[in-house]
């Protein structure tokens, strides 16, 4: 996989915000990137929480204080997304979003009249990126959206994140019955990688029943076999950027590590399905 020469595209997603999909797919690129893998992480989240982590984590690890000359729309118009990538740290890169990005949708109403090139128009953008690195991986806003269309049909894959609550679950399950209508409509081809689930409360008696529930409908087989357990360190990490000073730094960038291990575990059986 490493140095492979084509990125593999990734969109990590679910109906229901707050139930982890930022935090997740930073993380996880965050952790492929010390295991020496070249990782992108698109910012399409017109919030830009992603954007502002990786720019704090910049910081903390440079002291260096990025500013923009233009905006992902301006990239956008321009054709070339390419020209505001930022390195973040070594194998770690990013493509951030900007309040603008909200403006996207309308820019595609009038570029393309037919929808169809609406939604294949942001593939085009990230083709010649995908030569750059191992990954790209993709954050969308939790909504069914142009943006998040436009996301899912650029993607080879989808991690489907999964926090150990009702209307999660039920996101979860609207999200990937959404996946096919996209495939049925628009010619997508992508698969779903794994349901990685997110614990709401450690050891709670909700989240366990939760996580049956999910093993019931997607198949246990289906779903990440390492949980993604509440640390409040993820939270601080928000504020100061992903620091790795401590013990508890230390704790969350385990945790991920083995979460990323199994994801490439997960890849290259999907991968190895798929040639077969």
């Amino acid at each position: 996989m490493k140095g492979k020469g084509r990125a593999t595209v990734v969109t990590f997603g679910n109906f229901k915000g707050g139930t982890g999909k930022t935090t997740n797919s930073t993380m996880i690129a965050y952790a492929l990137s010390n295991m020496g893998y070249k990782v992108l992480l698109s910012d399409q989240d017109p919030q830009a929480n992603a954007t502002s982590l990786y720019l704090k984590t910049k910081s903390e690890i440079s002291g260096e204080i990025v500013s923009f000359n233009k905006t992902l729309m301006t990239a956008i118009q321009e054709e070339n997304l390419g020209q505001i990538i930022t390195e973040v740290k070594e194998n770690l890169f990013l493509l951030p979003s900007f309040s603008d990005f909200a403006l996207y949708p309308r820019f595609l109403e009038k570029k393309f009249p037919n929808e169809v090139d609406r939604v294949q128009y942001f593939s085009k953008l990230i083709e010649p990126l995908r030569n750059d690195f191992d990954f790209i991986f993709i954050d969308v806003p939790p909504t069914i959206s142009i943006i998040t269309d436009s996301a899912l049909y650029a993607s080879d894959f989808v991690v489907v994140v999964l926090q150990t609550q009702e209307r999660s679950l039920q996101g979860a399950e609207v999200f990937t019955t959404y996946l096919q209508s996209l495939i049925d409509e628009y010619g997508a081809d992508l698969d779903i990688i794994g349901i990685l689930p997110v614990l709401l409360k450690n050891g709670a008696a909700v989240d366990l029943a939760t996580l049956e529930n999910a093993k019931e409908i997607f198949g246990e087989e289906n779903l990440f076999k390492i949980v993604v357990k509440n640390m409040e360190r993820l939270k601080r990490f928000d504020i100061t950027g992903i620091t790795d000073d401590d013990m508890h730094d230390r704790k969350v960038h385990k945790s991920y590590k083995a979460i990323a291990e199994e994801f490439i575990l997960r890849l290259n059986a999907e991968l190895e399905r798929v040639i077969i």
